[in-house]
């Protein structure tokens, strides 16, 4: 069975789209594991990072990103194509096949607004919130893994992200006021949970930009891991790295090791891994 996993934080700049990119080619890479990926966030940075800027502005001018499918979803229409949409085969890593894509747009700002105005017009809080999970349904068990980078917010979009989820991750700069938002994501992640009739798996917070000689730091990891609430810190810390900021950049690499670095290569592979046995321990009847 496929698990469906959403990447979620209130703070940006921590890492979240790095994750999880990184995480997916990992998983396809070095588990063979079959992962779709699906870009909810307007900024769009895990789009371009697989596609390019070209190929992005070509499927965006064609109406082949998810801010069609938003669309359709207030307008009542049927325009989007899940089959002209998908992107095949999208790591730029050679040798690392089996990743594919459902882009993100920048026009999503607009359509979010539409989406939670929708909401209120018809006085429905869980309105519009399947419309991702419906429109993916027929290719979701395709995949041994969903991946889904949600924006840094509980809007509209973001639900649709959670609703399609069974767990998620919280992708975290281990300092004080990265941290903050961790009980705000948990807590609201627990509410949408009861609307919606079942309860999304909190797979652990994810270290990330990491500095091992930072005091600051590791007291904050040591925090986490004996906070009560917090049901996982999962090991494979992703060290401050230029080589990790420089994976975002649309390039060819000839392996996972230079795209990453050494050093972050057995980072993202552990976390990857763990990952893994978490989702397969935790999701019930995900056997990824």
């Amino acid at each position: 069975m496929t698990a469906v996993i959403a990447t979620i934080s209130l703070k940006g700049g921590v890492g979240k789209t790095t994750v999880t990119a990184g995480v997916a080619e990992f998983l396809a890479g070095e588990f063979g594991r079959s992962v779709l990926l699906v870009d909810l966030d307007s900024q769009i940075n895990l789009t371009t990072m697989f596609l390019g800027d070209a190929r992005w502005l070509a499927l965006n001018s064609a109406g082949h990103t998810l801010a069609t499918l938003f669309a359709d979803a207030v307008d009542g229409t049927a325009e989007f194509s899940l089959e002209n949409t998908r992107q095949r085969g999208v790591s730029t890593v050679r040798g690392v096949g089996g990743i594919d894509l459902i882009p993100s747009s920048l026009d999503l700002i607009e359509v979010t607004e539409e989406v939670s105005a929708m909401r209120v017009r018809t006085d429905d809080t869980l309105a519009g919130v399947s419309a991702l999970r419906d429109a993916l349904a027929p290719i979701t068990n395709d995949y041994d893994i969903v991946l889904i980078d949600c924006p840094p917010n509980m809007g509209p979009i973001t639900l649709n992200g959670l609703a399609m989820a069974d767990a998620y991750i919280i992708p975290t700069i281990p300092d004080v006021l990265s941290t903050y938002g961790i009980p705000q994501v948990q807590t609201y992640i627990g509410r949408f949970g009861d609307e919606i009739g079942r309860r999304l798996v909190e797979l652990g917070v994810v270290i990330t930009k990491y500095k091992a000689n930072s005091a600051v730091h590791r007291d904050t990891v040591t925090r986490l891991r004996r906070d009560p609430s917090i049901q996982n810190v999962l090991p494979g810390y992703l060290g401050e790295a230029n080589a990790i900021a420089a994976a975002a950049a649309f390039a060819e690499y000839p392996t996972l090791r230079a795209k990453y670095g050494r050093t972050q290569f057995d980072q993202f592979r552990e976390l990857a891994g763990t990952i893994l046995i978490e989702a397969t321990a935790k999701i019930p009847a995900a056997t990824p």
